[in-house]
């Protein structure tokens, strides 16, 4: 198949999904195509089946913002067009299932219908396309893609409960990479982060509010009284600067370190030994996912889709939103018996596994295939193109 990727070029989880996505499809013989404004940050070109398609956005004076969504439909009508696709997968409903919709429209002009997918990730849906500003656009848009999924079952309900949809919503978890997500030797990062055996905690996020950083670093203050501890903060953002305040309001400064944004994360997992992930909303849990495959245990809220990852007793613990006592208890729980946090660390791969991309892939190239031929009898004189 010749499949287009449409998604946020970003260290966020739909940005990651979707790139690992596209060069999975690459290496099975697809040929895949990234439009965006920007090369994926995890996207190399080393592949015979993978390229990319800037959107160039016009800086003339009369616009006070960008019309991204404008121009992102141009670069779709002519990279279907010229690149002959069998199938349009945009990630995130926002900017990207309602520009998908208009270079179909176009495209209808020219004589060819393009199949369109529509993934949900997340806060296109819980956050972003509540604002009733937007509401109506993501309602249409979903309504009118080929085909939608969502990450998780909870993405799903919460899609159906917010919005108007008519479209069935097929559920396809994210996934992980285990070649690239395990366990690697790197006792010699581990010996210059803690040099005295102490345990190591990690949490990586985008540093925003939903994340509930805060809430990070009072937990870890919780732990460090009662077991020699480090933290590792991973990521960036606007919630930053209150935690680094907040490590010394609670004098932990000295055992954490923020290590801003990093490429091998996988590097930074293999040294912990708990994965904290107090966020106030996950669809998923995508980093929860690439901790546990690096047979990292989680301490995670019980929000969102993350009762679908994370199993409560078995690959850590879930807590409500803001129990920081509560999630620190059980981090200490884990932590403080060597043969339990080992026993933690099986069971939290053992459960990575499930979401093995080769697993997780099939489910995608069956589901283009089925929109593709549902699409191909509802107009067969118009899919010339595929």
């Amino acid at each position: 198949m010749k499949i287009g990727i449409v998604c946020y070029p970003t260290f966020g989880g739909s940005g990651v999904v979707a790139t690992e996505l596209g060069k999975a499809l690459a290496d099975r013989g697809h040929q895949v195509h990234f439009v965006t404004y920007n090369q994926p940050a995890r996207l190399d070109l080393f592949s015979e089946n993978l390229f990319y398609h800037e959107v160039s956005v016009s800086n003339y004076p009369l616009f006070d913002f960008q019309p991204y969504e404008l121009a992102l439909a141009s670069r779709l009508v002519d990279v279907v067009r010229h690149e002959k696709l069998d199938v349009l997968h945009v990630h995130y409903a926002i900017p990207h299932a309602s520009a998908a919709f208009m270079a179909k429209q176009i495209l209808l002009t020219y004589g060819i219908y393009i199949p369109v997918v529509t993934t949900l990730h997340g806060t296109d849906i819980t956050l972003v396309g509540k604002d009733r500003t937007f509401k109506p656009v993501v309602t249409f848009s979903i309504n009118q893609s080929d085909g939608v999924t969502a990450v998780s079952e909870n993405l799903m309900h919460d899609t159906y409960e917010f919005f108007d949809i008519e479209n069935d919503i097929k559920v396809i978890p994210n996934f992980i990479d285990l070649n690239r997500f395990s366990l690697k030797a790197k006792d010699h990062f581990k010996k210059a982060i803690a040099p005295s055996g102490e345990k190591i905690l990690v949490h990586t996020s985008n540093f925003r509010k939903v994340k509930r950083t805060e809430d990070v670093v009072k937990i870890f203050a919780e732990v460090v009284r009662k077991i020699p501890s480090k933290l590792l903060m991973v990521g960036d953002g606007p919630e930053r600067s209150a935690c680094e305040q907040l490590c010394r309001d609670l004098n932990v400064t000295d055992n954490v370190r923020f290590l801003g944004k990093q490429d091998a994360i996988e590097e930074i997992l293999s040294v912990a030994d708990l994965f904290l992930m107090p966020s106030q909303s996950e669809s998923f849990g995508l980093a929860a996912l690439e901790a546990m495959a690096c047979k990292v245990p989680v301490i995670s809220t019980n929000a969102g889709g993350l009762p679908e990852l994370n199993v409560d007793g078995l690959t850590g613990f879930l807590k409500d939103v803001g129990d920081v006592a509560g999630m620190g208890e059980s981090a200490i729980y884990i932590l403080e018996d060597e043969a339990r946090l080992a026993m933690f660390k099986e069971n939290a791969l053992a459960r990575a596994k499930e979401f093995d991309l080769a697993t997780i892939l099939p489910l995608y190239e069956n589901y283009y295939l089925e929109v593709i031929d549902k699409c191909r009898s509802k107009c067969p004189g118009k899919m010339k193109n595929n």
